[in-house]
């Protein structure tokens, strides 16, 4: 899926250097800007432990750089978090109240915690609660109805759930609050039962359902936690929970209940938003097999709805990611750029017997390219794992999944253990703010692992940046990151996460990157992919597929005339696969060849200054022999 260009701030060459200042040499500014870095190993070594800082220096490296480009921006950003499920407030109150506290501070405060600043709540039971029984806000006998919702009422959370919603909010002012139900109350439903079955096809039930959503809305306000974004069904083509609350609600009924929803939210609670869909990445097969008989499974779910009129009313789309990839959000995004994407749920878990430093360094490097990097590259404008807190025995849950972990471990004799998620979430949480955007930044690794090093970068409303890289390898990785061509270097151990923090750019030459949207590749040899090095995708890649020669080509056709005064060739990740002798050529029919550079390439980035220039063709030629493949990840112009 093509990605905005994204400008090449490495330090400029004229004509065949590579790698040094430009020719006025100036470019830096006259203090290096600070670089601080926070690293997590997956030996647990270091825990988001604070190592020496770095410095933006003026140079260039041999090694991959990430380029990242703060004028190229994408989604703004609500926040990181988990749910605080009824089964984590019941082991949070199992602390005593100082112990409690602690624990509290160290997941929300932003300064001497990870500052969690997104909250998904359950609308009444999940698999994940500590009561006997399931149990919703407008229960009745077997038989009865309650449409008038006489008996509605939110008294079973005012014992440990708000209070500790309010206790986060306190700590952490901004966080962002969804909510989310498992299933409407069962007189509503055909099952008569919260485990499973569908809303009564009948308007009553319809507004009745609404009606219900619009007080629970209304009933945390006025107990102090505002609610944000509202969705309406859990995961809603899980027609066969285990033993849990769960509803089937095809598109038609969550279309009736938006279309009533969201006039009520308008009027009386104007600041929560509904969110779609709420449920996989792709629809999952269990989930196509259990399709009614006759029934269209609905495999394009949240396109429908956007399609749809209940749209008007509806902010975005949730993701959550038991099946499929993060690829989804991007595509959805495509369709549909003016809707926002939600990622709201997924549970790191562990085999039975499973060892702790296995599962700990397993969901560490699976959620960090996954989710901590995968669904922000995708237009994610949240993480959101699933249970804040669980004691050591991954419950209480009733029904459900038994393996499944959270943020922290609260231990029978009362200690509290991070996990895992508590550090995939802690390295976007603690240093990428509310109403933060992501901007542009090369990455070289996929959520399918490719053993590179991936990243995600975000611009902070206080002008200060975030950029969050993983390696996905085993073995160390060195890399350099570029801005405004300054750079540093820094070597990442095997599978750890790390976040790089500067309160201001660093000054230096400012160019704008070129659209390169409908340009096409061709190749000799053709090898593999040559509209890879055009696909705005660093994780992708033309390769020559031989050895390198004089003579091999990649012909980029820009689509229409083009200006620009910088191109950067990028070999991305695979080191070697430089071309060791280079030329650049243009033109403007794609025969007739003006050669503008040539040069000896030293490293993964070669970056090449020019005269300002006009054309709609680029050559560019290998002139030397290796034995390495030529690879070209991105080919990326400024002006």
């Amino acid at each position: 899926m093509r990605r905005r260009p994204i400008l090449a701030g490495a330090t400029a060459v004229l004509a065949a250097t590579f790698g040094l200042p430009g020719a006025s040499g100036a470019a830096a500014s006259d203090r290096p800007v600070p670089v601080r870095v926070f690293l997590t190993t997956v030996d647990r070594a270091q825990l988001l432990q604070e190592n020496a800082s770095l410095q933006f220096q003026p140079g260039s490296s041999t090694d991959p750089t990430i380029v990242v480009d703060p004028d190229t921006s994408y989604q703004r950003m609500d926040g990181f978090g988990a749910s605080l499920t009824d089964s984590s407030a019941a082991v949070l109150y199992r602390l005593a109240p100082g112990a409690r506290d602690a624990a509290m501070r160290q997941l929300f405060d932003p300064r001497t915690g990870i500052g969690v600043g997104f909250l998904r709540q359950p609308v009444g039971s999940s698999d994940f609660t500590a009561a006997a029984e399931h149990y919703t806000y407008d229960d009745v006998p077997a038989g009865q109805t309650d449409y008038a919702l006489r008996h509605f009422s939110v008294a079973h959370d005012q014992a440990r759930v708000l209070p500790l919603l309010r206790q986060a909010k306190r700590l952490n002012p901004q966080l962002t609050v969804m909510a989310t139900p498992w299933s409407p109350p069962a007189w509503m439903k055909t099952s008569g039962s919260l485990v499973g079955g569908r809303l009564v096809d009948d308007p009553k039930i319809y507004d009745a359902y609404a009606r219900y959503l619009l007080k629970f809305v209304q009933a945390y306000a006025a107990a102090g936690v505002p609610v944000d974004y509202l969705s309406l069904q859990n995961e809603p083509q899980n027609r066969a929970p285990s033993g849990y609350p769960g509803t089937d609600l095809p598109v038609r009924q969550e279309e009736q209940v938006i279309l009533r929803l969201g006039p009520l939210l308008a009027r009386y609670s104007p600041g929560t938003r509904i969110l779609a869909y709420d449920h996989n990445w792709q629809t999952h097969p269990n989930d196509v097999a259990t399709t009614p008989p006759g029934e269209d499974p609905q495999t394009d779910y949240p396109y429908e709805i956007l399609a749809g009129p209940a749209a008007r009313w509806v902010a975005g789309t949730a993701y959550h990611c038991y099946y499929g990839d993060p690829s989804a959000q991007t595509a959805l995004h495509d369709a549909y750029p003016d809707k926002g994407i939600w990622f709201t749920e997924c549970s790191g878990s562990h085999g039975p017997t499973d060892p702790p430093a296995k599962f700990f360094r397993d969901t560490l490097v699976w959620h960090a390219r996954t989710l901590t990097i995968g669904t922000t590259r995708n237009w994610a404008k949240s993480v959101v794992n699933w249970n804040l807190a669980l004691d050591g025995t991954n419950g209480p849950h009733l029904g459900g999944c038994d393996t499944c972990t959270g943020l922290v471990t609260v231990n029978a004799d009362g200690t509290v253990t991070t996990d895992a998620e508590y550090y995939t979430i802690g390295h976007l949480s603690k240093f990428v703010r509310p109403g933060a955007v992501r901007i542009a930044s090369t990455s070289f690794g996929t959520v399918g692992w490719n053993g590179q090093i991936t990243d995600v970068a975000f611009r902070n409303p206080d002008g200060s940046t975030a950029l969050v890289v993983h390696n996905e390898n085993d073995d160390p990785r060195s890399f350099a990151v570029s801005v405004n061509g300054q750079m540093f270097a820094y070597t990442l151990p095997g599978g750890a996460l790390a976040t790089f923090t500067w309160p201001r750019d660093p000054r230096g030459e400012h160019l704008r990157a070129v659209d390169l949207a409908g340009a096409t590749a061709t190749a000799d040899p053709a090898g593999e992919t040559p509209s890879a090095a055009v696909d705005g995708d660093a994780s992708t890649r033309w390769s020559s597929g031989a050895g390198q020669a004089p003579g091999q080509f990649l012909q980029v056709d820009l689509g229409g005339v083009r200006a620009f005064r910088r191109v950067a060739i990028d070999s991305g990740g695979n080191l070697g696969d430089y071309a060791r002798g280079w030329q650049l050529s243009v033109g403007d029919d794609g025969t007739a060849w003006r050669a503008v550079a040539s040069g000896a390439g030293v490293g993964q980035l070669t970056t090449v200054d020019l005269p300002p220039t006009r054309a709609r063709y680029l050559k560019i030629e290998s002139t030397a022999t290796a034995g390495n493949w030529w690879s070209i990840a991105d080919v990326r112009l400024y002006r």
